[in-house]
């Protein structure tokens, strides 16, 4: 064999072993299946088409190179990488507005698929098919590269009935990636602008990665719905007028199922205007309803089990929620080393409740126990809500760990507000706008056994003239280093029906 031979055949096993793809099958152009990418022909037709030889053909990736493809449902199969060239727009087609030009595939978004069960949770949890990209059952699928998803043209608010089809879905072309009971899952490097309902759905998937994504949209950023190993790192994800990054263990799987081994870390949470992250002129959102953050629930028939949430930021932004309302248990959560700053409504909530969306025969009450957070620090926090860890007086939250906070609030808050009667969760919507003020403007703990708290500090820019900690109902307790001030004639700690509190200056 001669020099030149000797050298192409030592290439060809070089880029092989690294995984180019060097067979002409391998790599599936979605123009050479008829896309256009010109942001005026419909191109899903050709996107599938794609996606169907590659799966004849026993796998590969579908490339969508540098345009703007106007599109309805894209069905991902298994062994399919869905990968968005630099460039590449997936623009999701609104249905007022089309057809500028070309024809249809008989819908340009699927129908919803049947449920046949009761509806435990909110169409957009329960119907995946009628969505700009979905899966069900798969395997091995990925969307990758630094390509962009545009859904303006999906429903985003119940109320958008507008092409709704029968059985309690929210609308036609709802979500923009819905995922359900799939496996070996990753979603990398995309960007998502005006998601939808929800930007990423994903519920009742198992080892799944989502690493380096962009959400810049009008409602949920991440719903994660009784999903068990799964890693999220590094993404940033702005929702002026909704949660972030959720998880959820409702009944769309007809059956409670807990979301559990969910590892978080190296994300950015903000409440900017939407459109703003993306633009880079980051105009803060006024709040509304909810504003970004982290949260556990609403939907916990299954619970939630070894959560973990670390290195962190959030700006203009809701704090952490962690609600367990619906019957599940909710145990095992670590959170550590946040940054919050400009903190709408509260930084840290956790709470259990009896709202019970769920089958009647089911008599468990919900539960909470084993929550650590630590290393987190927060300034310019609205001081209508405290810390708040609040249980059931049958059922109280039991071992809370909370040390090293630095919380900086805005004040305001009146002497009377200590002998409020701070709402019972029971069956509210878990919500603490709702509620109104604590009656702390540090941390408020109601029907709690087993409250551990170490060196934090509150502070206050206007004259606040509630307590720094209010205890009710609260058994097992121990504040060591509570560095919070208090105006003149007011405790720093007040105590109602509480016991074996131990207390350390």
């Amino acid at each position: 064999m001669n020099l030149r031979k000797q050298l192409l055949a030592t290439l060809f096993l070089i880029l092989a072993g690294a995984g180019f793809a060097l067979a002409g099958n391998a790599v599936y152009n979605v123009r050479d299946f008829g896309a256009k990418g010109d942001g005026t022909t419909l191109d899903s037709p050709a996107i599938n088409a794609a996606i169907e030889q590659a799966v004849k053909d026993g796998g590969g990736q579908v490339l969508l190179p540098a345009g703007t493809y106007l599109s309805g449902s894209i069905r991902l199969k298994s062994n399919i990488d869905l990968h968005l060239s630099a460039g590449a727009k997936i623009l999701a087609v609104n249905p007022k507005k089309y057809p500028p030009t070309g024809g249809t595939e008989g819908g340009l978004y699927d129908e919803s698929e049947p449920f046949n069960f009761p509806e435990y949770q909110d169409g957009g949890h329960t119907y995946f098919h009628n969505s700009l990209i979905w899966a069900e059952g798969q395997t091995n699928i990925s969307i990758t590269g630094h390509g962009m998803i545009d859904g303006e043209g999906l429903t985003k608010k119940d109320t958008e009935k507008a092409g709704q089809v029968q059985g309690g879905s929210i609308g036609t072309g709802d979500k923009a990636i819905a995922l359900k009971l799939c496996r070996q899952v990753t979603i990398r490097d995309i960007t998502i602008y005006r998601g939808g309902h929800f930007g990423i759905i994903m519920t009742g998937c198992d080892l799944s990665t989502i690493d380096n994504v962009t959400i810049d949209t009008n409602r949920d950023g991440f719903d994660i719905d009784c999903c068990k190993y799964m890693t999220i790192t590094n993404c940033r994800i702005n929702t002026p007028s909704d949660d972030a990054l959720v998880l959820k263990s409702s009944y769309a799987l007809k059956r409670p199922v807990v979301c559990e081994h969910i590892a978080i870390s190296n994300c950015n949470i903000t409440g900017y205007k939407c459109g703003t992250l993306l633009d880079g002129t980051y105009v803060p959102e006024p709040v509304g309803w909810v504003c970004g953050r982290f949260k556990l629930g609403t939907e916990s028939n299954g619970g939630y089990r070894n959560i973990s949430l670390t290195n962190s930021t959030f700006m203009y932004s809701s704090g952490l929620a962690f609600e367990e309302v619906d019957q599940g248990r909710m145990e095992n959560i670590v959170v550590s080393n946040i940054t919050m700053s400009h903190v709408h409504h509260y930084p840290i909530y956790i709470t259990t409740g009896c709202r019970n969306r769920g089958p009647k025969e089911v008599t468990q009450p919900s539960s909470a126990r084993d929550i650590q957070i630590s290393n987190v620090i927060a300034d310019d926090c609205d001081s209508l809500c405290s810390i708040i860890v609040t249980g059931m007086s049958d059922e109280p939250v039991r071992n809370v760990w909370l040390s090293n906070i630095r919380l900086y609030f805005r004040g305001g808050g009146t002497r009377d507000l200590v002998n409020k009667q701070y709402r019972e969760q029971g069956t509210n919507y878990p919500e603490p706008k709702f509620a109104g003020w604590t009656p702390a403007y540090g941390l408020y703990a109601r029907h709690v056994e087993g409250l551990h708290v170490n060196d934090v500090t509150f502070r206050y820019q206007r004259p606040d003239y509630r307590p720094a900690v209010v205890l009710d109902d609260v058994h097992g307790a121990t504040l060591r280093v509570v560095d919070a001030p208090t105006e003149q004639g007011v405790d720093k700690v007040v105590q109602f029906r509480s016991n074996d509190v131990a207390i350390y200056e």
